[in-house]
């Protein structure tokens, strides 16, 4: 059946392209190249930063870790891929792969055309079900009418305060929202990443992520953030917002820099950065 499919690489994530690939690519590009573009003409031209490309050479591997974090992007497509490797005269690359990349999208294509099997999953946080019942401070116990809210906060611990400021702001006053504050709203005893999924994806509208220095530390911020950016690609430009509430010393992360940042840490614009990120939240 593969072999029938007609391939448009315009369609197909950079996510479809398995490990062999991912590991030829780097025999190509991962040593330091004084003739032919390395890794790091990619890199530029998939727009990192000076800092962030001089952070990807630490890695044994930089090409592998430039493509897991350019994948999360909404223009990390196959056919982009292609283009850059094109555009920085590598057809070497792209002609010697071609077999293995038309492999991989139509294993894509194959996927993508079977139906799961509808049948009830028990995993090692319990039976689930289309909609999980109970999970928040005011859901409904029956799971007919579950508790939905404006925005789900990604935040870590070391920045509560600032999230204490956000319920003042945007639920104590006439904004009126409703925010999903983990530590506030979700009840104890259940499965976090299981949980923290269900509520990003089908229970709130929008996400916030508060970024700080210690947000690039946290792990559950970063599955949080990486998550949300997973679900399909018309909500990636209003599902995630991003929140600068002090200054920061390391470099801002590379997968949200496509997006509008609410920034508090500008003095000028602080008066209207409750009410921009108010009417944000507050979209339909």
């Amino acid at each position: 059946m593969a072999s029938k499919l007609s391939i448009d690489h315009e369609a197909i994530p950079v996510t479809a392209l398995n490990c062999s690939f991912r590991k030829k690519l780097g025999l190509y590009l991962n040593p330091t190249n004084t003739v032919a573009s390395d890794w790091r003409t990619i890199a530029e031209m998939m727009e990192f930063t000076y800092l962030e490309i001089k952070n990807f050479e630490k890695r044994d591997c930089p090409l592998e870790k430039v493509l897991t974090e350019w994948e999360t992007r909404p223009d990390a497509t196959v056919a982009n891929l292609l283009s850059i490797l094109e555009k920085a005269e590598r057809k070497d690359v792209t002609t010697d792969l071609k077999d293995i990349i038309d492999d991989d999208c139509k294993k894509y294509l194959e996927r993508q055309l079977r139906k799961p099997v509808q049948v009830p999953v028990v995993d090692s946080c319990g039976p689930r079900t289309q909609e999980r019942e109970g999970i928040t401070l005011y859901d409904d116990p029956q799971g007919v009418t579950p508790e939905t809210f404006d925005a789900f906060i990604c935040y870590c611990q070391s920045d509560f305060q600032f999230v204490h400021e956000m319920i003042k702001q945007l639920e104590q006053t006439e904004c009126n929202l409703k925010l999903c504050v983990f530590d506030r709203d979700v009840l104890p005893g259940t499965c976090v990443w299981t949980i923290t999924s269900e509520l990003i994806e089908k229970r709130c509208k929008r996400m916030v992520v508060v970024i700080s220095d210690d947000y690039l530390d946290s792990d559950a911020c970063d599955f949080q953030t990486k998550f949300a950016l997973s679900l399909c690609p018309g909500a990636r430009s209003k599902r995630l917002i991003p929140v600068v509430y002090k200054s920061m010393k390391r470099p801002f992360p590379s997968i949200l820099r496509f997006l509008t940042i609410c920034d508090y840490t500008r003095p000028c614009t602080q008066v209207w950065f409750w009410t921009r990120l108010a009417k944000a939240l507050s979209l339909p």
